[in-house]
């Protein structure tokens, strides 16, 4: 007994499944998660300490991210700036717009006199908002359903 491809009579249902359409579609996705992930995360990647206290509040496009990594390099946006030109820099940004706020994120390992270091050249570029992001510490116990 010989099994053909388009064997059978045309009325019989096929119980093969056509899995090309799914598997394309499943490509297409992951090249579409894959280029827009990194593009969702502003500055650079650190471990931001976790506050009870911690709200998400909305930020603008146009806010001036400064990080600091777990090593004490600084970035603003993804431009790593040595120590002995963060002033200047600054003070450039500050003149470009003024109305900006400073987001900065600071890992959590980091020496505190570090950050005291890169907020003070934020001050002194007369930059007026300087916040500290964290996580929420709440967070990854509530997506747990631990509750309190």
């Amino acid at each position: 007994m010989a099994f053909g491809a388009g064997g059978g009579s045309p009325d019989e249902v096929r119980s093969e499944i056509n899995v090309t359409p799914l598997v394309d579609v499943c490509l297409v996705l992951l090249i579409i998660f894959m280029v827009v992930t990194p593009m969702l995360q502003q500055g650079v990647d650190v471990l931001l300490p976790a506050g009870p206290h911690a709200e998400k509040k909305p930020g603008q496009p146009s806010d001036l991210i400064i990080s600091v990594k777990s090593d004490g390099t600084v970035f603003v946006g993804q431009n790593w700036i040595p120590d002995k030109q963060l002033d200047t820099y600054l003070r450039a940004e500050y003149q470009k717009d003024p109305t900006r706020a400073v987001l900065l994120k600071a890992d959590k390992r980091i020496n505190f006199g570090k950050i005291r270091t890169v907020m003070r050249a934020a001050n002194a570029a007369e930059f007026r908002g300087v916040a500290i992001l964290t996580e929420n510490q709440m967070a990854g116990r509530q997506m747990a359903g631990g509750g309190q």
